[in-house]
This record gives structure tokens, C-alpha cells and sequence, in this order.
């Protein structure tokens, strides 16, 4: 018989939960608590679970939704799995993300193959038993010792309740296992300038209706909560004062492990479980967010896009993956990033308003589709070029940099995408093979090009230089359109250099000009692999670009 030594451990699992309302951090709560975890020496992994009814977040409105966040496997999610890769610092798969499209669409599959076994087929047990199924499935994959599963939305919503039953399931079965952590907001309305928890005490009575009790509370609010607010809510909601953990707003999301650890959260978690508890070893993250503190030159970085407008506000979830990607490269160079919001309209309503563009050090024009905005961005990019100001094109911005340079410098009048004028006389973006069909049958969930694809680099180029003279990167794709060979031999005699290329030289994925201090364009998303202590190569080097810039004009 084997002794408890040689058994093998069991994962654990921790279920986080928002109380109160959305928007409250419950993604970069997962991610903190992931990294601490991982900091102790044990193997952690990171599942989201949306509520939503779409298969994956392929469809969803930017605008509505936040970005969509691309996976080295070609999945479409929500962007919370772009903030677990950045804190973990490594890769999550598809294994990751489940929505509740995804669990029914998996059920009435089964259904129809007859896994049931002719079974009358229920909402319970059966598509809790499928979430149930699914994380395993991820365990599997990840090897993880500990696994953390976000679910979506807020506490009494009827759309998370299948995901709260699997949860309580899951405990249930093995209650040593399975811990649960609700993120809160406690509001401090300014009238009363009290800290209210009030709205967190019926969260967590909602919460128990589902079955289930919560072991820690995460108190999110504007500033620290202080010994009274942490002794009613352990009181009222049944918690432990010690695990009432505190999480005041903060300038930057990377300093939460820290704060996060101020309350031993870590170790406290590793009791729970009856895990030997360790010191951390965030020394590397200690030292970036130092320099995030205390870095004091600036560098203005102008982003030209469209959908960070929604009424009075600014949303700029849209682009979170490339705000956050502009961030590490600045920080790399030890400058400190000052974003300014473009709307690409404006530019096309007054073509004078262009000269906004000559005060700041780099420009980006990032992701997009469609029509609108597009003329605006062409020109934000002319000025660019012409003024020799930094400029990064990400897939789409990469498309808008080819079309302006065919036309103003290939002299090729009218040149466009197909996907903006399918009747443009020189289309000098086109759409890729065998995407045709797919529109003409409206198959636009998950038919584009996606996930990570090798890209060979030109010998002597400046983008080869910038990713240390690999001849071969990986990057991660998400379009549709891609640049008309017809045309290479054109752009290239005008001076535009095709500096990346699929291995077998087929698709084009890089472009840069030579006679210009910084202007490149890629048709995949660097910044989906831009990690915080592990910087992507091209916005390291823009970073350092806009900087030089910045430093000539003193």
C-alpha cells in the first residue's frame, strides 16, 4: 500500500467570483493571485469561463466587449486571458477559455452522437458536468498544481448560475480541493464619504443561495479599507478577518501582487489547502514596478483608432493588449508613456488638425476592419512618413501604411483594400485565398487567419536587427486581408522594403522603410506576446524611437 507520501497530489482549484458589479478587476485579481502562487514554486494555470452565449469572442464588439484577445492556437477570447499571459509569463490555450456557447454547443454534439447513451438530456446535471469536464480537460494540458477559474459577470446574474453549480459541484465532491474568492467593490458615495458594505453583504447571500461560501473576499475600492469595514464584512458574510483582503486603486495593475501580498495572501491560500506554505520570490517583479513608480521622462505616444468612442467615455479596453504592450516597451527604455487618443474621423472632416501629430513622439495605428476612419488613418500615416515622426502599424495599420504608400509614392491613384472598395483599381490589399467563400456563405466566426504562424526575416533588415537576427519568429495572427503580391516589385523599386515574409515567401508580413528613423508595419499582433518582464522586440524598439525623438526636441 502506498504511503501518503508517494500518492499523488491533487490539483487544486480556486473558483473567483464578482460580486457587486463588473469592471471591478476580477481578471487581474486571477492574474496577481496566479503569479503569487507561481512566485512560491508551484505550477499554476488560469481558466476564463464567460457567461455569454457566443461560441468565442471572434464576433463580439470591441466597443461593447473589449478586445479581442488572440492565443498562440488560434483562439478567439475574452482579453482577461491576455492579462493571465502577461503575469504568468507564458502561454495559455484554448484548453483555457470555455463560454457557455462553447458547453452547450460540446452537450448537444455528444447528444446528437448518442454519448448520452439515449439519456433525456438536462440543463442540470449535465451542462454543469460538461464545465466540470472541460476543466479537466485544461488541468490535463497545463499540468497545473493549481488552478484558477475565473467565471464572468456578477453574483445573482442568471447567466454565470450553470458555472456556480459546477463550482459547487466541484467542492461537493471534494470540499479539501476547492476554495472560493469573491472580488467587491465597496463604494464610498461622496455625499456620505463612507465606505459602504452593504452591497458586499448581498452579494455574498446571493452568493450562498447558489450553495456556496465564500473563504476570502477581496475588498476593491478606491482606497484601503480600513478595520471597522473589514470586521462587518467578516462578520456579515461569514469570513475570516485575516482572509477581508485589501485592494485600494492603484496607478498600475502590476503593482497588485504586491499589495496583494502585504496581506499574505499567497500563504493563506496555501493553508486553506493544507499546502506548505513558502516565501515569494517576486524579486524581478518588485524591481519593474520600481521603475514603473519612479520613472520620470516621458514619451507622448499617439494611438489613431476607432473604437475607443462610446458617448462621453473612453474605452480603452478596445486596445488593451497594445496600451499594455506600449507600456513595457517604454519602461524597458526607462521612460515613462503618455497616450493620446486619436479618433481617425477627425482627421477627415479636417485635414488641418493633422498637425496634433508633429507633438508627439510616435504614432500607432493598431487593429481594425471596415470602412470608417480608414481615409483618417491613411493620412495620419502620410503625415508620419513625410515628418519622420516613429510610426508602428499593427495589421491593420500595416494595411493603411501600404495603401497610403501606393498611392503617394507609387503614384498608384485610388489604391485601397477590397475590404474598404472591392472596385479600387489597384487593390493593393486583397483577400487572402479561400476567405471568399467563406464571406459568401457568412461563415465569419473563426474562418480568418489565426494564431501563431512563422515568419522569416530579411537578412539585413532593420526589423531582423530588432529581434536579435533571428532569421525565424513566431507571431500570432487575426486578419482576413493580407498585401497583393502583384504589387511587391512595385513598392520595393519606390522604397518600401518587404522585411518579413511566410517561410515559403508567399504571404507578406513585415514592412519598413529605410529612410525614415522608425516606420514599420506587420501584419500580425506583436503585442498579444508582450509580456511586462519579457517586452516584445518591436515595441521595445518603437519605445526607443519615440524617445530619441523626444530627447532631439529638448
Amino acid at each position: 500500500m502506498k504511503n501518503m507520501a508517494e500518492e499523488k497530489k491533487s490539483t487544486k482549484f480556486i473558483f473567483v467570483i464578482g460580486g457587486v458589479m463588473s469592471g471591478v478587476g476580477k481578471g487581474v485579481a486571477c492574474s496577481s493571485i496566479g503569479k503569487i502562487l507561481q512566485s512560491k514554486g508551484y505550477r499554476v494555470s488560469i481558466i476564463k469561463a464567460d457567461p455569454y452565449i457566443n461560441v468565442d469572442a471572434g464576433t463580439m464588439n470591441p466597443i461593447e466587449h473589449g478586445e479581442v484577445f488572440v492565443t498562440e492556437d488560434g483562439d478567439e477570447t475574452d482579453q482577461d486571458i491576455g492579462n493571465y499571459e502577461r503575469f504568468l509569463g507564458k502561454n495559455i490555450y484554448k484548453e483555457n477559455y470555455m463560454t457557455t456557447g462553447r458547453v452547450y454547443q460540446s452537450v448537444i454534439q455528444r447528444e446528437r452522437n448518442l454519448e448520452y447513451k439515449g439519456k433525456c438530456v438536462e440543463v442540470v446535471p449535465h451542462i454543469p458536468e460538461e464545465i466540470i469536464r472541460r476543466i479537466k480537460l485544461a488541468v490535463k494540458k497545463t499540468k497545473a498544481e493549481i488552478m484558477i477559474i475565473e467565471i464572468g459577470g456578477t453574483i445573482g446574474e442568471y447567466q454565470n448560475l450553470l458555472f456556480l453549480e459546477a463550482a459547487r459541484m466541484m467542492h461537493l465532491k471534494n470540499p479539501k480541493d476547492v476554495i472560493f474568492i469573491v472580488v467587491s467593490y465597496l463604494p464610498i458615495p461622496q455625499k456620505i464619504g463612507e465606505m459602504k458594505t452593504k452591497p458586499t453583504q448581498h452579494a455574498i447571500r446571493s452568493l450562498n443561495t447558489a450553495g456556496i461560501q465564500p473563504d476570502f473576499i477581496i475588498a476593491r475600492s478606491s482606497r484601503n479599507i480600513d478595520e471597522p469595514r473589514r470586521e462587518k464584512i467578516a462578520t456579515f458574510c461569514n469570513v475570516e478577518k485575516e482572509n477581508v483582503i485589501n485592494a485600494p486603486d492603484v496607478d498600475s495593475i502590476y503593482e497588485v501582487p504586491l499589495n496583494f501580498e502585504k496581506d499574505n495572501l499567497g500563504n493563506r491560500i496555501l493553508k486553506k489547502f493544507n499546502l506548505k506554505e513558502k516565501e515569494n520570490d517576486l524579486k524581478d517583479w518588485r524591481e519593474l514596478v520600481n521603475v514603473i513608480k519612479n520613472v520620470q521622462e516621458t514619451v507622448k505616444i499617439g494611438i489613431v483608432g476607432k473604437y475607443f468612442g462610446s458617448g462621453d467615455f473612453t474605452l480603452a479596453d478596445s486596445y488593451i493588449s497594445v496600451i499594455e504592450a506600449i507600456k513595457h516597451g517604454a519602461w524597458a527604455n526607462k521612460v515613462k508613456p503618455i497616450m493620446k487618443w486619436i479618433n481617425s474621423s477627425e482627421y477627415e472632416k479636417d485635414e488641418n488638425k493633422l498637425r496634433e501629430l508633429s507633438d508627439l513622439d510616435g504614432i500607432i495605428v493598431p487593429q481594425g476592419w471596415g470602412s470608417r476612419g480608414s481615409e483618417g488613418k491613411i493620412a495620419a500615416i502620410k503625415y508620419c512618413r513625410e515628418n519622420k515622426i516613429p510610426y508602428l502599424g499593427l495589421c491593420y495599420g500595416m494595411q493603411m501604411a501600404v495603401i497610403e504608400f501606393a498611392r503617394d509614392v507609387c503614384k498608384m491613384k485610388n489604391a485601397n483594400s477590397e475590404e474598404i472598395d472591392p472596385n479600387t483599381p489597384y487593390p493593393v490589399i486583397h483577400i487572402m485565398p479561400g476567405q471568399k467563400e467563406y464571406l459568401a456563405k457568412k461563415q465569419y466566426g473563426g474562418t480568418i487567419r489565426l494564431g501563431a504562424w512563422p515568419c522569416k526575416l530579411k537578412l539585413n533588415s532593420k526589423v531582423r536587427k530588432i529581434y536579435n537576427n533571428k532569421n525565424i519568429v513566431l507571431e500570432r495572427h487575426r486578419h482576413r486581408y493580407e498585401f497583393n503580391n502583384k504589387y511587391r516589385e512595385k513598392f520595393e523599386k519606390c522604397g518600401m522594403s518587404i522585411s518579413g515574409t511566410s517561410p515559403d515567401n508567399k504571404l507578406v508580413e513585415v514592412i519598413e522603410i529605410d529612410d525614415h528613423p522608425f516606420f514599420v508595419g506587420c501584419q500580425f499582433h506583436p503585442e498579444y506576446k508582450s509580456r511586462p518582464l519579457n517586452p516584445h522586440p518591436l515595441f521595445k524598439a518603437f519605445a526607443k524611437a519615440a524617445k530619441n525623438r523626444h530627447q532631439s526636441d529638448l
